[in-house]
């Protein structure tokens, strides 16, 4: 037994067969009751949550369930609550795999999918539509099997967010896809369950207008831990792991938890118990190498989300902390005007308060992985800096407000302004916010800093071992009226009883350079 304990546990990373992780001994942290609670209810589904959150492995779970795969389930919750074990016919439609570059792409992944089913229950399906083949593999696996079928769909959207550069490619995938999932409300009458995941929930109105009875439990309450790993399912299933992971690291068993808390928790996907969830693929990561990194954003970028943050003119400042209706959030249509709720379903900002009698959700970064992860993806899009480059500039400034000279950081952020090309220059005052706000947010990821915008000024602090610079500018003002706006709106006082040592700093930025003119310290 401890000679079997010294080897690391296999993490299932990327693997999202059900079968194949319990066959070959990777860990499982049992989600099983939902999957029982799911099923006993009956009714139609849709869920939303991130990308590589566990939707498919929740699937795949389902999909042994009523295959009836009791020998799978041995140890798990579902073994005592389930005692018949029926067997169902499963029809699993996964959209992740394809590349949907044009509408062939789709038909063709449609064609495949029915000549297997249509092979399976024996149907002839030449030279009917897709959506009129789909509706006879149903009456067949219901006749076949004399159960209800049951009906996967995972990542319904992803066809539409593939296209949403391209109006016409993502109407031609809209009308085939609203075709072939309409047949789900003819087909009621032989169907025992229907599950349907995806990221987003923009154009389900459109796609799911005839399965009017769809149950969205993206927000409810009792499921909120169904996708993703809460902080008592880690302890309770990886204690070996995290204490090899504050082994590696330097850090005691609490130490590591609060990192891993800091870094890849805070996802809250109702507003009742605020219950925390963690992102599972980034903590098998971490768990398999023992260290800490960016797994869940480096393994895919939000470009087109960012794109739209541009197209809309979107204030980037307003993001972490931003109000939004609770309708917003459950509207099944997409508001290009609006890049908010994408956003958020993507995965990169979270409820973080409710509201209940105004309805209003504030939302934000869920934690360090997202927040810093993202700013610095987008700092290139508003800035000459490379992403690559990125924490190279941030820890030159950082070091120069470490070693008491800010003047020399400063200095760096002119020269950081001077060698924006004229194609980004050509922007508005709040552009050059945004720039500062970049700036210090992504400091924060090395030292305590902090900045708060508002009506055409910017202030910032920022906190070292020895040092607490508070900032002020002005725009095409003077360094003296900053500096003296520290003073008379008593910016220092909430720092006046720390040890380190305070130090204003004034600054006025020149409309006309388009760059930092004149400074001033005290």
């Amino acid at each position: 037994m401890n000679q079997a304990l010294s080897f690391p546990r296999k993490m299932p990373i990327g693997i999202q067969s059900f079968e194949y992780i319990r066959q070959n001994d990777f860990m499982y942290v049992d989600k099983t009751e939902f999957v029982y609670r799911l099923a006993t209810m009956g009714k139609p589904y849709f869920l939303s949550r991130p990308r590589r959150f566990g939707k498919s492995l929740l699937l795949s779970t389902m999909e042994a369930y009523f295959l009836g795969k009791r020998e799978l389930f041995k140890g798990l919750a579902i073994e005592k609550l389930e005692t018949e074990w029926n067997v169902h016919a499963v029809l699993h439609l996964d959209l992740n795999a394809e590349k949907y570059d044009s509408p062939d792409r789709l038909h063709d992944m449609l064609e495949r999918q029915l000549l297997h089913w249509e092979e399976i229950y024996e149907t002839g399906g030449k030279g009917i539509t897709h959506s009129g083949r789909f509706m006879e593999v149903i009456r067949k696996a219901y006749e076949k099997t004399g159960r209800g079928v049951v009906v996967l769909i995972d990542e319904y959207d992803k066809p539409l967010l593939n296209s949403f550069h391209d109006e016409t490619l993502q109407k031609a995938f809209r009308d085939t896809l609203t075709a072939f999932y309409s047949v789900l409300k003819s087909a009621d009458p032989w169907l025992r369950l229907v599950f349907i995941t995806g990221v987003t929930k923009f154009a389900q109105m459109g796609i799911f207008s005839n399965l009017n009875q769809l149950k969205d439990i993206s927000l409810d309450p009792r499921y909120a831990t169904l996708c993703g790993l809460t902080s008592e399912e880690i302890r309770a299933n990886f204690t070996p792991e995290l204490k090899s992971l504050a082994e590696a690291n330097n850090l005691d068993g609490e130490a590591c938890m609060e990192r891993l808390t800091r870094m890849y928790d805070g996802y809250h996907f109702n507003y009742r118990d605020w219950v925390g969830v963690y992102n599972p693929f980034s903590i098998l990561n971490v768990f398999d190498t023992t260290m800490f990194d960016n797994f869940w954003f480096a393994s895919g970028t939000p470009t087109f989300l960012v794109e739209i943050l541009k197209k809309t003119d979107f204030d980037l400042r307003e993001l972490d902390g931003i109000e939004v209706s609770a309708a917003s959030l459950t509207d099944d249509r997409t508001d290009i005007n609006n890049p908010i709720p994408m956003i958020y379903q993507s995965g990169y900002l979270t409820i973080k308060k409710y509201d209940e009698r105004f309805q209003i959700y504030t939302l934000g970064f869920p934690n360090e992985e997202v927040k810093y992860g993202f700013l610095n993806f987008v700092t290139p899009f508003y800035t000459p800096v490379k992403e690559t480059d990125t924490s190279f500039y941030i820890g030159k400034f950082i070091h120069e407000l470490e070693s008491g000279d800010p003047n020399a950081f400063l200095a760096r952020l002119r020269a950081f302004f001077a060698g924006i090309s004229y194609e980004l220059n050509d922007r508005t005052e709040r552009y050059y916010q945004t720039i500062f706000y970049l700036v210090f947010k992504l400091m924060g990821q090395f030292s305590e800093a902090e900045i708060r915008s508002a009506k055409g000024r910017a202030d910032a602090v920022v906190k070292t071992a020895d040092y607490i610079y508070v900032f002020e500018f002005k725009l095409d003002g003077s360094a003296e009226q900053a500096l003296a706006q520290i003073d008379d709106r008593g910016y220092l006082i909430p720092y006046t009883v720390d040890g380190r040592k305070l130090v204003k700093i004034g600054v006025n930025f020149d409309p006309k350079e388009r760059n930092i003119g004149e400074w001033k310290t005290n």
